[in-house]
């Protein structure tokens, strides 16, 4: 699928088709079957953007030249010219973008540092619970998915990805974080390929899917809405955009923890890990053992990093959502699933 995810990818930026750079290709093998070749390169754009491949993932942040500047030297023999061209002429927008995602990145790196992907759950959900509650979110079928182009938006540990390439259905799937890395060593699949990137600046063909999904991510940046808005664009025309969000709860537990992590969750990363390890953790494990719950202590901790760590997290109601679908040419808008702490609504894009 190079050629074919080589069509797919833009600069996060210029929104320019990109050319690619090849440093080395080998060939990934699973049970003794050529499944992928992982490509190591340079993508690069018009006005003086590039980008790396490592272990065959296209690095696509704004600021993947900074985050991967050993990569880049050791492979650029001009790399310190072309960084520093691009530092000197977007210096103020750099330091936006570098300010805005420093904390996110630590957050949810630390987050899925803490999976194990042979023995835990995702969110209390096994291999068949994950597919079929992505089939309820996006009211669809692994029938009506196998022609379908889909986009996940903010993957996290990958697992899904994974899934959906082994049930035969093309998906790409991309997260702000390494968590991919992981993800892409255990991708045996050749319909899913992994990318980094932002969902403030996704470095993919606009009005190109024919699903795109983002659970559990939007309400982790900067300006939630906003976030929708860029990525709604990369839905195609008759395409349908699925979301997962938090929305608001009249419960005191919940918003004083909310309280709590405004704080927290400026901290250095190694104070937080000790203060929810020996606070919040076992709290959280008496209560749940309490209640029958039988996650282990691995996605306790998974579920409490998502929830304390990260810089941003929004709450929004179910009919706020529906009118950014609406300003933005959405239609069918429904509400597919609603749970404890957050609910699905997806739409369909019209011109």
């Amino acid at each position: 699928m190079k050629d074919e995810l080589l069509e797919i990818l833009r600069c996060p930026v210029t929104r320019t088709r990109l050319t690619l750079e090849i440093i080395k290709a080998t060939s990934k093998t699973f049970d003794n079957k050529i499944t992928n070749t992982i490509f190591e390169g340079i993508l690069i754009s018009e006005n003086d953007w590039f980008y790396p491949i490592i272990d065959g993932i296209p690095r696509l942040c704004v600021e993947s030249f900074i985050d991967y500047k050993d990569f880049l030297a050791k492979n650029m023999s001009n790399y310190e010219e072309k960084a520093n061209l691009l530092k000197q002429k977007y210096s103020s927008f750099l330091n936006v973008i570098i300010k805005k995602n420093k904390r996110t990145k630590i957050s949810f790196e630390n987050e899925w540092q803490q999976f194990d992907h042979n023995k835990d759950r995702t969110w209390n959900a096994d291999d068949e619970q994950m597919l079929e509650r992505f089939y309820t979110e996006t009211n669809e079928t692994k029938t009506s998915l196998q022609n379908l182009l889909v986009f996940d938006a903010g993957c996290g540990n990958g697992k899904l990805n994974n899934l959906l390439g082994a049930a035969g259905v093309k998906n790409i799937g991309m997260d702000f974080s390494k968590s991919i890395e992981t993800a892409n060593l255990k991708n045996h699949s050749a319909n899913t390929h992994f990318i980094q990137g932002d969902v403030q600046y996704p470095p993919v063909a606009f009005n190109y899917f024919d699903l795109v999904h983002c659970s559990g991510v939007l309400i982790h940046t900067n300006n939630t809405e906003l976030s929708f808005s860029c990525l709604s664009e990369t839905v195609k025309e008759n395409g349908k955009l699925s979301v997962w969000l938090y929305h608001p709860r009249k419960d005191f537990i919940h918003n004083l923890f909310n309280i709590v992590r405004i704080y927290t969750s400026k901290a250095p990363m190694l104070f937080q890990k000790v203060f929810y390890y020996g606070l919040i953790f076992p709290l959280s494990f008496c209560a749940k053992k309490i209640k029958g719950n039988k996650q282990n202590s691995r996605e306790m901790m998974v579920e409490i990093l998502d929830w304390f760590t990260p810089e941003f997290r929004h709450e929004h109601s179910h009919d706020e959502v529906a009118t950014w679908f609406y300003k933005r040419n959405f239609n069918d808008v429904q509400i597919t699933t609603k749970e404890l702490f957050g609910f699905n609504i997806i739409g369909k894009k019209y011109n």
